[in-house]
C-alpha cells in the first residue's frame, strides 16, 4: 500500500511546464493556487484510465453527487452535502493519455481552473498531482481570501484524492478507459470517424 507524498507538494511557479519529450502541457495557473499530491499504488495507465471515467467519481468521491456528459470535452457536476447541491459545467481543454488533463469552469460565479498530473514512481505506482486554482465573486471573494479558507480547500481536495487512492487500490484495474487527446478543447482524431462512432468516444465513464 502506498502512503501520501506529503514532500511532493510544493508551490509551482506561474509558468507552463515541460516535459522530456519537449512537449508544453501544464497550463499557466494563477500564482494563488492549491496543489495536493498522492502517491497510488497501482501504474500510471491503470491510474489514468480510472480518472478518465468520470461518471464514476460518485462511487469515491464526499461531494460530486452526479456527473453528466453534455459534449465531447464538456462535462456537468453536481457536487454538495446532504440537501444542498450546486451544479456546474466544465471544460476539458488539454488531455495526454497517461500524463496529463486540464479544465476549466465554464460558470463566471465562481470561475476556476485545475490540471491533473499522473507521473511514475520508482516503485511502479503513481503519483497524482492536482493543482486547482478558483476565483469566487462578490461575498464568496471576501470569504476565499482568508488563509482558513485555503487550508479548508486543500483539505477537500486532498480529501478527494485520498478517497481516488482507496478506490483504485481496492479495485486493482481500472473499471474503463478513455485514451483519446484533447488540444484546446478540442477532441484530437487520427483519421476521421464515421458519425455514428462518435458518441461511444465521448470520454464517459
Amino acid at each position: 500500500m502506498a502512503h501520501a507524498d506529503d514532500d511532493a507538494r510544493q508551490v509551482v511557479p506561474n509558468t507552463p511546464g515541460t516535459h522530456t519529450d519537449g512537449v508544453t502541457r501544464r497550463r499557466p495557473l494563477r500564482e494563488r493556487h492549491v496543489e495536493e499530491t498522492v502517491r497510488v499504488a497501482v501504474p500510471v495507465r491503470t491510474a489514468y484510465n480510472q480518472w478518465t471515467q468520470f461518471k464514476t467519481f460518485p462511487r469515491f468521491s464526499d461531494v460530486v453527487q452526479g456527473v453528466e456528459q453534455v459534449r465531447p470535452t464538456v462535462t456537468v457536476w453536481t457536487i454538495g452535502y446532504g440537501p444542498m447541491r450546486h451544479r456546474f459545467a466544465i471544460e476539458i481543454v488539454e488531455q495526454d493519455p497517461d500524463a496529463y488533463l486540464a479544465w476549466r469552469g465554464l460558470e463566471q460565479h465562481p470561475s476556476h481552473q485545475g490540471e491533473v498530473e499522473f507521473r511514475p514512481t520508482e516503485s511502479g505506482g503513481t503519483a497524482l498531482t492536482v493543482r486547482m486554482f478558483m476565483e469566487p465573486r462578490g461575498a464568496a471573494r471576501i470569504l476565499t481570501r482568508s488563509s482558513g479558507a485555503a487550508r479548508l480547500t486543500a483539505r477537500l481536495v486532498r480529501g478527494e484524492l485520498m478517497n481516488f487512492k482507496r478506490f483504485i487500490e481496492g479495485l486493482g484495474q481500472e473499471g474503463g478507459a478513455w485514451r483519446g487527446t484533447i488540444r484546446n478543447g478540442r477532441v484530437q482524431h487520427d483519421h476521421p470517424e464515421p458519425p455514428r462512432s462518435r458518441v461511444a468516444q465521448w470520454p464517459v465513464g
